[in-house]
């Protein structure tokens, strides 16, 4: 079965009645979310060049890295491995993301061959690369490739949210919230869309007590 590519708003929101529809507690979210974000991103070595450097550190640390690798025109694989290893310490990256980034450099991915691959191929792919996960590859497919029943569910903020809108006792761990997605499917996707608005408008709302 051809798997669905959410290309626009109106995916978005198609997919969000159907969860509404199948589940009561996301009629509720969708209540004091309102509509959800499209939050589609680019594909290719840039992508996931960038989820490497936001590993382990803050937002903010990892946009100013990455300002400097753009700035130095060291974004791309061949300016990757061109270049050495105190030039890219000096712009902010670790010894070990020095080895991913050269690592993905050298993987030569086929970009434009993932959009045919299904999502289980997509992250088997991916996460033969050092320094890529099972949660960066299913996040990528997500949001670069635009697949509608992906769910990161080793999102530790997806996990909380599911705790929180579910009312359960404990984080559900991985294994878990995995589980509990499968019958959102085929809007997965669109669920774990919701589900970190959701834990945004919570967070913000234990805030404001």
């Amino acid at each position: 079965m051809e798997e669905r590519i959410i290309q626009s708003q109106k995916c978005i929101n198609e997919g969000a009645s159907f969860l509404a529809d199948i589940e009561p507690r996301f009629e509720y979210a969708l209540n004091v979310t309102g509509e959800l974000p499209l939050r589609l991103s680019a594909e290719g070595f840039e992508r996931l060049l960038s989820a490497i450097i936001s590993q382990q550190v803050s937002v903010a640390a990892a946009n100013s890295i990455w300002k400097r690798l753009v700035k130095a025109n060291l974004n791309g694989p061949r300016k990757i491995m061109r270049a050495n290893d105190d030039e890219l310490r000096a712009l902010g990256l670790s010894r070990q993301k020095v080895r991913y980034a050269r690592a993905l450099a050298e993987a030569r991915i086929n970009f434009k061959s993932l959009r045919s691959m299904s999502t289980r191929e997509v992250v088997k792919t991916l996460t033969q690369v050092p320094g890529i996960g099972v949660w960066t590859a299913e996040i990528y497919a997500m949001f670069s490739l635009g697949r509608a029943d992906v769910f990161a569910a080793g999102d530790l903020a997806l996990q909380e949210s599911g705790r929180l809108l579910f009312e359960l006792n404990e984080r559900p761990t991985e294994k878990q919230i995995r589980l509990m997605a499968e019958s959102w499917s085929p809007w997965r996707a669109v669920a774990a869309r919701l589900l970190w608005a959701y834990y945004a408008y919570t967070k913000k709302r234990e805030g404001v007590r």
